[in-house]
């Protein structure tokens, strides 16, 4: 990921984080761990390193060996995992539509786990931490429970947790712009970064719409709105039902079934927003700098229709705004123009492309009659008989087609009326440059169908090309570096053993 160049307090303001329940406390017994709603990732979003206690340790179900696995394919069962229960944590395990985070845990006797996933097991964080060498025994004794252990994010695991923080705070804040234009958000996408994130929205918005909507977001980043957190006890009978549009598509989603938690988390950013969320979010709007709404994609489903609205913030918007003017300068140089000029000339090209393309197209056709009619030329009168062979090297963008083509011009050169005279003909062309993955393409047409189908059979067997047809005419592709002095004798000798007579 790319280095930010958000300026951060050093640490989360103190008012951040408000218990409002008179009765709800943080457990402070080391045996017992915190449940998810009041970890210390939630409390305090910006802390990187936390000493916690181990409350459990079990050996993680391997994964199932694929049950059809291709042959030859690795069977091997996935990593050896440890489930880690610890009393508290600053590693998020994924929710709210928020993946996880990663990190390190430094055990008792001072070696570095790599943490690469983080879960909710009902009410409880469970880390997923590598064994190394696959020695479980040694991996289970280190988390010995209740032994002392050093969590961090690293640098890695930090730029990532900053990167989900800048892209969930961002949705919060464009729901509740959007809500005002009765534009519920149905669904979101924390997508990997650095793909812009999306919200689902009920219908397509008009480019006045989103130019409204990103002004009233920057005007709260600006104003640098407080984010905070209220936390209050869960009680499940007061917890409201999901919201459902008329055409009954569900609103964002409802508590999950198996949250055993017992905390109900608020996500407030100042005079805009209050919402129930269990993710990790900035103090401030200030830090998510500039908010962008690149574009929008049209959803059809059997009985609704919907749309995604894109955003981005924070290091994806530093990302983006990079890879896009690192492409506009290396296209501008290309096109030997400034940036302003680009559209223009990119424009100019395409234009000066399609009258080339036309152009090419017109004398190919040109030349596909000249050569018909000079095949054609080799047919000596009533009663004699045309077989041949004609290879070209032509790079043609569509050879096949220009092969027909030729044989269409032939068929129409031919003398007499009535009953065609006997021939039979193969066409084959094969690009400048081979190698052994080239592809020389073959057409073979005659005035009798037995005889194509019986050529079309040999070339089959002696050069083993793929190739079908139907009636008098046939097609096929030969893979490999086509030699005159190798395959073109072969498809000679071929067509000396057919005895080609009227139809």
């Amino acid at each position: 990921m790319a280095a930010s160049a958000l300026v951060l307090s050093p640490t989360t303001p103190t008012s951040y984080h408000r218990i409002i329940s008179p009765t709800l406390r943080i457990p402070t017994d080391t045996q017992l761990p915190i449940p998810v709603g009041l970890l210390a990732c939630q409390r305090d979003p910006l802390l990187r390193e936390l000493v916690s206690q181990v409350i459990s340790c079990t050996v993680s179900q391997a994964a199932p060996v694929e049950k059809r696995a291709k042959k030859g394919k690795d069977q091997t069962p996935k990593e050896s995992l440890l489930e880690v229960i610890l009393h508290d944590t600053i590693l998020f395990p994924e929710g709210g539509g928020q993946p996880n985070d990663i990190g390190t845990i430094k055990t008792y006797n001072g070696e570095l786990w790599d943490v690469i996933d983080v879960k909710r097991h009902g009410g409880h964080a469970v880390h997923y931490v590598r064994v190394k060498n696959n020695d479980v025994d040694g991996a289970i004794k280190a988390f010995s429970p209740s032994s002392t252990v050093g969590i961090a994010l690293g640098d890695a695991g930090f730029q990532r947790r900053l990167d989900h923080m800048c892209m969930h705070t961002s949705q919060h804040l464009l729901s509740a712009v959007l809500d005002r234009l009765n534009l519920p958000t149905l669904s979101w996408s924390l997508t990997a970064f650095p793909v812009p994130s999306y919200v689902e929205i009920p219908r397509a918005m008009t480019p006045e719409e989103i130019v409204s909507v990103q002004e009233t977001a920057n005007r709260y980043v600006f104003e640098g709105r407080q984010v905070h957190v209220e936390v209050e006890e869960l009680e499940q009978e007061f917890v409201p039902d999901v919201a459902k549009t008329e055409t009954g598509r569900s609103v964002g989603k409802s508590l999950p079934a198996d949250y055993t938690g017992g905390v109900k988390r608020t996500v407030i950013i100042d005079r805009v927003d209050r919402n129930p969320c269990c993710g990790t979010h900035l103090p401030s709007l200030n830090n998510l700098q500039l908010f962008l709404l690149p574009q929008t994609e049209g959803l059809c489903r059997a009985v609704t229709t919907s749309a995604r609205l894109y955003f981005l913030a924070g290091p994806r918007l530093i990302t983006y705004l990079t890879s896009t003017h690192s492409l506009l300068t290396s296209t501008s140089l290309i096109l030997s123009c400034g940036a302003p000029q680009v559209p223009e000339r990119v424009q100019q090209v395409v234009g000066d492309r399609k009258k080339a393309t036309k152009r090419v197209e017109d004398l190919e056709s040109e030349l596909a009659i000249s050569i018909g009619r000079d095949l054609a030329a080799t047919y000596s009168g009533a009663g004699s008989t045309t077989v041949l062979h004609k290879h070209r090297i032509d790079d043609a963008s569509n050879p096949i087609a220009f092969l027909t083509a030729i044989s269409f011009a032939f068929a129409e050169a031919l003398p007499g009326s009535g009953t065609p005279p006997p021939y039979l003909l193969i066409l084959s062309s094969s690009p400048s440059a081979q190698t052994t993955s080239s592809t020389t393409v073959i057409i073979l047409f005659g005035s009798d169908e037995k005889n194509v189908k019986e050529v079309g059979n040999a070339l089959r067997a002696s050069l083993n090309i793929k190739g079908g047809g139907k009636g008098t005419r046939w097609s096929g592709k030969f893979t490999g570096v086509w030699k005159d002095t190798r395959e073109g004798a072969v498809v000679d000798n071929v067509l000396k053993g057919v005895n080609v007579s009227p139809a």
